[in-house]
């Protein structure tokens, strides 16, 4: 045969694709007249050089299914690549919120502390309080009567000196 004429199989492996993929190509255009184009002797099916650039100029427009299929396998990765993107912008996001809420939950916990310190502090002053006036109360006084020192009265200003040192006697004579 003359060397401007090529097989299905040498088309095939030439695109890179399979011989299936021509015939279904093929096929599946019914406006190609593939009688006028090829040549058959025994079980071998010949394509002439016009038949070839039809043939190809089909499988420009969808590339070859090795080509194809790379082309899926990248248009899936940048799928991936777009899905990744948006989860990697949830998860930043996701993480920023997360980190917000700890710092606010720190505060709440210093706070939290601080008036727990703040309360501990008061009922130890409380407590000393407390001992010192039962302290008070407990002291016993000259003539054995228990001095609270809450119930005295100040003694008024208006007093002299005078009156103060000086004790009145009182002269009581019997009958």
């Amino acid at each position: 045969m003359s060397e401007n004429l090529k097989t299905i199989r040498e088309l095939a492996d030439e695109l890179g694709v399979s011989k299936q993929a021509i015939w279904q190509k093929i096929k599946r255009d019914t406006s190609i007249d593939l009688r006028q184009f090829t040549s058959t002797k025994g079980n071998t099916v010949y394509v002439n050089v016009d038949g070839q650039k039809t043939i190809k100029s089909m499988f420009k427009n969808g590339s070859s299914t090795k080509e194809h299929q790379h082309k899926d396998d990248i248009d899936d990765n940048e799928k991936d690549d777009v899905y990744d993107q948006d989860e990697v912008k949830f998860l930043r996001n996701l993480v920023s919120e997360i980190q917000s809420e700890k710092k606010e939950l720190h505060k709440l916990l210093d706070q939290q502390q601080r008036l727990a310190l703040q309360d501990k502090q008061l009922l130890e002053e409380y407590k000393a309080e407390i001992t010192d006036l039962k302290a008070l109360t407990m002291a016993p006084h000259d003539d054995g009567e228990k001095e609270v020192t809450s119930d005295k009265q100040p003694e008024p200003e208006n007093s002299s000196p005078e009156s103060q040192s000086k004790p009145k006697k009182w002269w009581h004579f019997g009958k």
